[in-house]
């Protein structure tokens, strides 16, 4: 049987004042180790089941939150959250169902993408951010590419 998912459930838990986005983030971040945690030998299926369970409930609480009438999440992103929701709750259902371990992968990639989305700070609104100088001067002077050759590329262009 494996070692217990955590000894203290409530050690890295974030602060009840914090910023809702950082709660959400730090609750999927949190699924998702212990998703990995149960990918890890000896398997036991019964945990698979209760990460899956967990996992699904954790996104039902996010879904029934998109569907508040108060939501202030745009739409096309409640929209694109929403139909997340779905199918990340019929792959729980396939893992419920056949509890395999390596099903977890996508739904631990799922969290760990969206946590991270929701534990970086959003960016500041324009008036906040500092003005670009007036008169910002190249560092140097933009060079005709070669007779014959390709154009030169700018150092942040990573084509090939």
């Amino acid at each position: 049987m494996p070692p217990p998912l955590r000894t203290n459930p409530y050690k890295n838990t974030p602060d009840a004042s914090a910023d809702p986005r950082q709660i959400e983030g730090w609750a999927l971040m949190e699924v998702a180790v212990r998703m990995k945690a149960a990918q890890r030998e000896p398997v036991d299926p019964n945990t698979v089941l209760e990460v899956t369970r967990l996992n699904r409930r954790l996104w039902t609480i996010i879904q029934a939150n998109l569907v508040e009438p108060d939501c202030t999440v745009p739409q096309e992103t409640r929209t694109a959250l929403l139909t997340l929701t779905r199918f990340i709750d019929t792959h729980a259902m396939g893992i419920i169902a056949d509890p395999q371990p390596e099903k977890l992968d996508v739904l631990i990639s799922i969290n760990r993408e969206i946590a991270g989305g929701l534990l970086t700070p959003p960016p500041a609104p324009a008036a906040a951010q500092p003005a670009a100088p007036a008169a910002a001067a190249p560092l140097r002077a933009p060079v005709a590419p070669p007779p014959g050759g390709a154009p030169l590329r700018k150092l942040t262009d990573t084509r090939a």
